[in-house]
């Protein structure tokens, strides 16, 4: 005779002992049958645990006087100090504006590009040329920051650059692009663009193989040309990783690139290139002010999460896809 647990008021009465156990063996069963697939995921979990759960247990000097010899655990807890003083800083308005600047303009301009790669690759016919674009778009992603920075110094070399001469049998003069402010971020997010669209291009291109040929098969048959085609098969078919990727690129909004701004930044241009990531590279690691960049990255951490909280929450308003 199964024992029931009663119910309290306004909740619903719980399982019966003997069927949680139930469950709760057949839970188990079925691990035990895939118990290879569980040792394959067994590193991805350590690995997170270990680099990304457990280095948050230093989140803790963001609110306190950090002293290495006193460590963690002794040095003093002074709140919300290191925030406020960030934010009554003569810096803050800039790192910030700055940074949402890059931010904005880079999700505006590298986000749609990607998509739209995708949707022309897709529709070359032969497959030969269709593996040369793909690979000729997504080889930029393995050059490393230091060395496309490093090109970018050659190519538009107001001396010597590629760019310059051009300007110059042209009639202009020549532009120093890599000292002046306000070429600062149109170049940052050109070269992202160029370095990183082809590789966020092959997830759209794997979205739109997923779309079942026969569609298009009988959007021909109707007279569909290949915009047609595109607009009411393709974007619809590949809308949900769209709305997945938005959300998660809103969330990672305001993670400009540390390495590159930081290359790219001479005195001449420090106006619009002085970052929150750079800021807080000069802050705690220059001026071994340890806590207050901790302060720092958290509070950038923390714009993050609620933008991804909050574009999540309107997607599922929406009735699109989304994280949870």
């Amino acid at each position: 005779m199964s024992r029931t647990i009663p119910a309290r008021r306004g909740r619903p009465a719980a399982a019966p002992l003997p069927q949680r156990k139930s469950s709760l063996a057949l839970r188990l069963k079925r691990i035990s049958r895939a118990w290879q697939l569980y040792v394959l995921l067994a590193p991805a979990i350590v690995y997170i645990l270990v680099f990304k759960y457990w280095p948050m247990y230093g989140v803790q000097i963001a609110f306190k006087n950090y002293n290495p010899v006193d460590g963690f655990t002794d040095s003093p807890w002074v709140g919300l100090t290191h925030f406020i003083r960030f934010m009554n800083s003569y810096q803050f308005g800039q790192v910030v504006g700055n940074t949402l600047w890059i931010a904005v303009l880079g999700l505006l301009v590298a986000f749609p590009i990607p998509i739209i790669l995708a949707l022309l690759v897709n529709q070359l016919q032969s497959e030969r040329f269709k593996k040369f674009t793909q690979t000729v778009l997504y080889s930029p992603a393995f050059i490393s920051t230091v060395v496309v920075v490093g090109i970018m110094f050659v190519v538009l070399s107001p001396r010597s650059g590629l760019v310059n001469n051009a300007i110059q049998l042209g009639g202009g003069e020549p532009i120093f692009f890599m000292g002046s402010a306000e070429w600062f971020r149109p170049i940052y997010v050109i070269s992202d663009v160029w370095q990183n669209a082809g590789f966020s291009m092959i997830v759209y291109l794997a979205a739109l193989a997923a779309i079942d040929p026969a569609l298009h098969d009988a959007a021909k048959v109707d007279g569909a040309s290949k915009l047609q085609r595109i607009r009411h098969i393709d974007l619809p078919g590949i809308m949900p990783v769209v709305t997945i990727l938005f959300i998660l690129a809103i969330g990672n909004l305001l993670n400009v690139g540390f390495e590159k701004a930081l290359l790219m930044q001479t005195p001449l241009n420090l106006s619009t290139s002085e970052i929150i990531q750079t800021y807080v590279y000069h802050a705690g690691l220059q001026q071994a002010q340890f806590s207050y960049s901790a302060a720092i990255g958290l509070f950038n951490s923390l714009l993050n999460l609620t933008l991804l909280l909050v574009f999540n929450t309107i997607a599922r308003r929406a009735n699109q896809a989304t994280l949870w």
